[in-house]
């Protein structure tokens, strides 16, 4: 018997390679451009109980971005936590915590308006790929495929987070 949450009923509809995103700074966000990296897919927000997670996203980045890995923010205000625009919120994210890892424009990442990678991966991964919250984290390995999800509980310092960065890269 088929459970809606098993995982094992997913995963045949392409690769996170296929999708791209317009950028904070312009221009374009291009996942294939990140073949062979992990990478660490947030969705983010200015007015968060978890905006302090910035910081730890930053330094993950700094610690592991010459060891093949990437952290690319994709600001939302979905959750009525950013309500700032494009200029804001990377004044925000430059000011406050130093960002200097990709961040897309602010876009929507649950629901029918929802861009296309998160459709995608809630199609490849499952439901808990859909973000309940900020700060999700989806983790795609170094064949594009979603490999795990964390809660917005859950630091990227953590150590459960940085075991299956360093197994993963």
């Amino acid at each position: 018997m088929l459970s809606f949450f098993n995982k094992s009923v997913f995963g045949n509809s392409g690769v996170a390679y296929d999708y791209k995103f317009d950028s904070l700074d312009g221009g374009q966000i291009k996942l294939s451009d990140y073949k062979d990296k992990v990478i660490v897919i947030v969705n983010v927000a200015s007015r968060c109980g978890y905006t302090p997670q910035y910081e730890d996203l930053q330094s993950l980045y700094n610690n592991y971005k010459d060891k093949n890995l990437v952290v690319i923010g994709i600001p939302t205000n979905n959750f009525k936590q950013e309500p700032g625009s494009n200029d804001q919120i990377k004044d925000f994210c430059q000011t406050n915590f130093g960002i200097t890892f990709p961040m897309t424009e602010k876009i929507n990442v649950i629901g029918a308006n929802s861009h296309p990678f998160y459709k995608w991966a809630k199609d490849d991964y499952g439901i808990s790929a859909i973000p309940k919250w900020n700060f999700h984290k989806i983790i795609i390995d170094k064949n594009g495929k979603v490999v795990d999800t964390f809660a917005s509980f859950t630091k990227p310092t953590s150590k459960k987070f940085i075991k299956l960065i360093e197994k993963l890269i």
